[in-house]
Parts: C-alpha cells; structure tokens; sequence
C-alpha cells in the first residue's frame, strides 16, 4: 500500500480550512462569532478529508493536476453532489442551501486533489 505523504495532508488541510473560511465569508454563511469548539471540530473534518484523498491519489497513483482535478471532481460528483440532492428531494432541503454547501465542497475537492497530487 502506498505511503501518504505527510506534507500533502498538512497542505490540503490548511487550503481546506481556508478555503471553506474564505468561501463562505464571500457567499454568506453563518454570521457572528464561531465558537472554539466548532473551529476545532472544523479543522479535525479539514485534516480527514485531507488525509483520505492523499489516501486515494495515492493508491491510485496521481501524481499530476490533472489527475487531481479529475479525483475532486469524481468526489464531488460520487459524494456531495448526490447527497445534497438526495437532500433536496427527501428531506425538502432548499435549493440554495445545497447550492451553497455544494459549491464549498466543489471548490474544496478540486484544489486539495490538485494539493495532494503534486505534493505525493
């Protein structure tokens, strides 16, 4: 079995955390004051993430953007894409909360695919 690369879990998780911040200071989130707990709990799903798609590129030999972008984007497609809709049709989620956490989550997949892949 492949080796993660340590340095490209602690890299995908920094972009994670900053992008999900960033993201969602520019579209609109929640408001106020994030608790420290929650910014603790936000960064161990930053470091999971992180870790399972170095886990992935690995295995799977990717090791060029391209393929990266390629991984996030068959992960965004196999996993928030179809749980928001199923969100959206089961449980009468609203379209623009899916769209919103979709988009966080696009963005997420892309670039730590691309992070992941050139630091493996």
């Amino acid at each position: 079995m492949p080796e993660v690369e340590p340095l490209a879990v602690l890299a995908a998780t920094i972009a994670a955390f900053v992008i999900g911040s960033t993201y969602y200071s520019l579209v609109g989130g929640p408001g106020g004051e994030t608790p420290p707990w929650q910014l603790g709990v936000e960064v161990v799903r930053c470091v999971v993430l992180a870790a399972v798609i170095a886990g992935l590129a690995a295995q799977g030999g990717i090791d060029e953007p391209a393929g990266g972008l390629l991984l996030g984007l068959a992960l965004w497609v196999s996993f928030p894409l179809v749980l928001w809709t199923g969100a959206i049709v089961w449980e009468n989620t609203p379209v623009r909360q899916a769209a919103l956490h979709g988009g966080d989550w696009l963005a997420k997949l892309l670039v730590l695919g691309v992070i992941v892949s050139v630091l493996q």
